[in-house]
């Protein structure tokens, strides 16, 4: 099946009224990613599609819904570990240090935190029981959160068109994979703090992060990317996995973003983080202001 076919089914899949519904395989990550995705799953069973959502036996905050079916893998990572990780990772992000710092302490911590859930991604691979009944259950798509490369392994293991559903990937590799001009004089790379607007040192900084993230995502990700040349039984490269996707949904808005070309199977869907958001409470005295203005008046007319 050529891209063109893969991308065809992938809007047919998703956009209703087009077909009797598909079978899709879901791999989320675990935490607020879930539940930035969870709307959109419920959303395609309720549109026909029969949707399958693979969770680890320990998550965080993937409760189960008659919504869709949940298929779920071994984990020896336990709530303990994950809630701790999590902490420090919150703690770090929260320290106000100047760069080069920040970047070195963030990094420290999101590598130790790729490591644990690469485990968790080899755990998973090592189930036969779970490897089993995906490659028997005839899924027609993957829809993936492609932060930790799990999903997008899986779906070149089982040899189906994936969607990426996402806010964004370190180094600038939302970019980089789908090919989109991404130049160094006007782009700030993330930990610069500059804007599109930069003189000559901070272009030369500019430069410097560049030429260091390719260090940087390379060493992070080389747990995931062994265990997927093992799955996959040949040399994969970041690149390799991240521009074999179907269609990348990207969770911003273009128009909050440095001005750049993007590529036809990216599409910008907006703002869609966590859980619905939901009408703040007015205070009291606000309530009372509606009432009296809801109050009819009655105004006597001078004879």
């Amino acid at each position: 099946m050529t891209w063109r076919l893969y991308c065809t089914w992938i809007f047919v899949l998703l956009l209703p009224g087009f077909s009797d519904g598909g079978k899709l395989l879901v791999v989320p990550m675990v935490g607020s990613h879930w539940l930035s995705m969870q709307k959109v799953v419920e959303k395609l069973s309720e549109r026909g599609h029969e949707v399958v959502v693979l969770m680890p036996e320990v998550s965080w905050h993937m409760e189960t819904t008659e919504a869709y079916t949940v298929k779920t893998h071994p984990s020896s990572l336990t709530l303990e570990e994950m809630d701790n990780i999590f902490r420090e990772y919150l703690t770090i992000h929260l320290k106000d240090l100047p760069f080069p710092m920040n970047a070195i302490e963030i990094y420290n911590i999101s590598e130790y935190a790729s490591r644990m859930f690469a485990s968790q991604c080899r755990e998973f691979f090592s189930s036969k029981e779970t490897l089993q009944y995906l490659n028997q259950s005839a899924f027609d798509a993957v829809l993936t959160d492609p932060i930790l490369l799990c999903g997008a392994t899986l779906a070149n293991y089982l040899s189906l068109p994936f969607v990426f559903f996402m806010r964004g990937f370190p180094c600038n590799l939302h970019y980089e994979a789908t090919q989109c001009p991404s130049p160094l004089s006007y782009i700030p790379r993330l930990f610069s703090f500059n804007s599109d607007h930069m003189t000559f040192l901070q272009r030369v900084e500019n430069a410097l992060i560049a030429l260091l993230e390719t260090v940087y995502c390379n060493h992070y990700y080389r747990d995931l990317l062994k265990l997927s040349s093992e799955v996959l039984q040949r040399d994969v490269s970041l690149l390799d996995l991240l521009n074999s996707a179907s269609i990348w949904l990207m969770r911003f808005d273009f128009v909050f973003e440095y001005v750049r070309p993007v590529m036809p199977n990216m599409v910008f869907i907006g703002g869609i983080n966590c859980v619905q958001k939901k009408p703040l409470s007015k205070p009291p005295e606000l309530e009372d202001q509606d009432r009296e203005q809801n109050e009819p008046s009655f105004i006597s007319n001078p004879g």
